[in-house]
């Protein structure tokens, strides 16, 4: 018999709530791939300094009011965003990332530079979560266990471990195809289709990764993890999303 899912109490903490960008659930328990990301306003922030970079750099040929201009489009989303109360240091990591990757194209004066970091990003991620598995810690199981009300008790279950293992697997492929697909962009200098690349291999795809994860890794029907635990948010760090 399913039991009815249990609902997060408002005031206590959230014990993920320190790793970012989270993976959210709906009113049936079930992941919500696009509020995960932040809905369609997270898609658009986290995508706007991108897009005014590229097309910025499309119509100008300079780097210098490019990277300005994504710079500035971020802190102003950054304000925004402070004056709705969000969390700063949410805020603060997301302005971060831009004025970093902004901040290395205006040194090395190539606009291909812009999206560097986040192929070392994207190999941090990668690497971390792929030693996760070898460990024998996957990190997507920290994380959906939390979310699921599991804790860490899956580890127990070789059935489980293995769910979980694969749900990590799948995070590590979508760090490798953004690097499979960018990395090569990158070498051949073509500036605008390495933005137009980190554009849809960005949130959206990010998403679709945390959905198969999360698939992959569901309990088997009447299992006793079947029903998810406490709903909210349990995560990767907003930089992974990039």
């Amino acid at each position: 018999m399913n039991r009815p899912a249990t609902r997060r109490d408002p005031g206590a903490p959230d014990p993920a709530a320190a790793l970012g960008r989270g993976a959210r659930l709906d009113e049936h328990g079930r992941l919500d791939p696009l509020a995960s990301v932040g809905g369609w306003r997270g898609i658009v922030e986290a995508s706007l300094p991108t897009v005014v970079f590229m097309v910025g750099y499309v119509l100008t040929q300079q780097v210098w009011p490019s990277g300005v201009a994504a710079a500035g489009v971020a802190v102003l989303m950054g304000v925004v965003r402070l004056a709705q109360r969000q969390s700063p240091a949410q805020v603060l990591a997301g302005l971060v990332v831009v004025v970093l990757s902004v901040a290395v194209a205006l040194t090395t004066g190539q606009a291909r530079d812009y999206y560097l970091w986040g192929f070392i990003t994207n190999a941090g991620y990668g690497l971390a979560f792929l030693v996760s598995i070898l460990a024998g810690w996957p990190v997507v199981g920290l994380i959906l266990g939390l979310v699921r009300g599991e804790g860490t008790a899956w580890r127990a279950d070789p059935r489980r471990r293995r769910a979980y293992a694969a749900a990590t697997w799948v995070m590590v492929a979508v760090f490798a195809l953004r690097l499979g697909v960018q990395v090569p962009l990158y070498l051949a200098d073509a500036a605008t289709a390495l933005g137009v690349a980190r554009l849809v291999m960005g949130l959206p795809l990010y998403a679709l990764g945390l959905w198969l994860a999360w698939s992959v890794s569901a309990p088997s029907p009447g299992s006793p993890e079947e029903e998810p635990g406490p709903a909210g948010a349990a995560a990767v760090d907003p930089a992974s999303s990039r």
